[in-house]
């Protein structure tokens, strides 16, 4: 390989993604390497944002009935608005006279309780909705 091959084998791959080769042929072994190594930038049609959802949501881990306060004459264990935190008691389930709580599995403001009083619910049915950013 002489000199304008080689010249010509360079001009070749400069444009491309290839950053290491190495050519052999006969008595010659060839070995390159891009020093530098310019990005191809993509400017994108569309930019698109992305916010991080806040909301979460607090989903029945089993099928039976929800109750949102320990007794008929007690008063709920939270309302829309109230701030809770992680551990707290916030509702009850009853399957075949076997109460289960409710436990809070994240902190924040409840903006929705998606369930009324007695009514039955099934596994992963949201029960509440929780802004995580309300402090």
């Amino acid at each position: 390989m002489n000199t304008n091959e080689i010249k010509k084998f360079l001009e070749s791959i400069r444009e491309t993604d290839i950053e290491e080769m190495e050519y052999e042929s006969g008595n010659t072994s060839i070995y390159i390497k891009k020093s530098e190594v310019t990005p191809k930038i993509e400017i994108p049609k569309k930019v698109v944002v992305e916010k991080k959802d806040t909301i979460v949501s607090i989903k029945s881990k089993m099928v039976g009935t929800f109750y949102n306060s320990p007794s008929h004459d007690k008063p709920p264990y939270i309302l829309e608005g109230s701030h809770i935190e992680i551990g707290q008691k916030i509702g009850a389930i009853e399957a075949m006279k076997i109460i289960k709580d409710v436990m809070s599995t994240t902190k924040g403001k409840v903006i929705k309780i998606c369930v009324s009083n007695g009514q039955s619910v099934e596994y992963g049915q949201e029960l509440f909705l929780v802004d995580t950013a309300a402090e």
